[in-house]
């Protein structure tokens, strides 16, 4: 547990400075780091070998390109994908007797599902008109997703008796799912205050739609939160399950060892993968159609 926490701790220190440099394009230069590093431990983890690493290879460009939405590098976006895809049926025609397919496609798969993760938090970014309530709707994903992990965790350890996923994931249980569930319900609420608390100090809020109206109606909003919240850990629970399930299959305790005591980076996201895209859609959603019809 001490590694864990120590880790974590690290982990937080090392988000608060990049979120420093959030309204630069540092912060897509990480994102796309942090998603370069999650499909690498997707190819290990599917055993393609060595001799197919330039499927890797063709990733980089083309996750750059991704994580370079909202810049004048995104106009090439779907010609981009298009190419990207003729370039991994050339892989699998120059070796077809060597490549198996069905790694590749799994791989692939897994790949693009984590990409898109990635992708969400960079498109809530350039999507919402306001920088400080971006970095709030993107701290908000994590501490839903972490924050649960973290809850179910504690609870699981000091309370759990029952199996949720016993074949999938062996140590996790109905008592920490119903603790995460509520810890991120709670953490977010926090989370909520403690940046209408720091807009306030800025004298920010008033620029911020969003923290405005939270002050606004603050017992409607902080109960709303509340129940976001607890329906994003459950998709951060289902998240986290995907992962294993793809883990156990391909016979891993962890997808890397970056993290001491927790793992990878797709054991440290898994919980996001479900979370920011649908943070995504609802901001789109918000930002294109309510917005202009008001």
């Amino acid at each position: 547990m001490k590694t864990r926490i120590i880790t974590a701790a690290v982990g937080l220190c090392i988000l608060a400075l990049v979120m420093v440099f959030f309204d630069t394009l540092l912060f897509e230069a990480v994102v796309a780091l942090i998603a370069l590093i999650a499909v690498h431990e997707i190819y290990d983890a599917f055993s393609l070998g060595e001799k197919t690493k330039h499927i890797f290879y063709g990733f980089i460009p083309y996750t750059l390109l991704l994580m370079s939405f909202g810049t004048p590098a995104s106009i090439f976006l779907i010609p981009g994908t298009f190419l990207f895809a003729v370039y991994l049926v050339a892989c699998v025609l120059w070796q077809n007797q060597s490549l198996s397919v069905s790694k590749l496609g799994g791989m692939v798969l897994f790949s693009a599902y984590m990409l898109t993760c990635f992708f969400s938090i960079v498109f809530i970014k350039h999507q919402m008109g306001n920088v400080y309530e971006a970095m709030y709707l993107i701290l908000l994903i994590l501490c839903f997703a972490w924050g649960g992990d973290s809850a179910a965790y504690f609870a699981g350890r000091f309370f759990g008796k029952r199996k949720l996923a016993p074949v999938v994931s062996p140590h996790k249980t109905v008592e920490g799912a119903i603790g995460g569930v509520l810890g991120s319900g709670v953490l977010g609420v926090i989370c909520t205050q403690c940046a209408v608390l720091i807009t306030q100090s800025m004298g920010a809020l008033e620029q911020c739609r969003l923290l405005s109206y939270m002050t606004q109606f603050p017992v409607q909003s902080y109960l709303i939160i509340f129940v976001v919240g607890m329906c994003c850990s459950v998709l951060g629970i289902l998240g986290d399950l995907f992962a294993s399930a793809v883990k156990r299959q391909c016979q891993l305790k962890d997808y890397g060892t970056i993290f001491p005591g927790h793992g990878g980076i797709m054991d440290r996201f898994d919980s996001v993968t479900l979370i920011a895209p649908l943070a995504a859609i609802l901001v789109w959603f918000v930002t294109e159609f309510l917005v202009k019809v008001s």
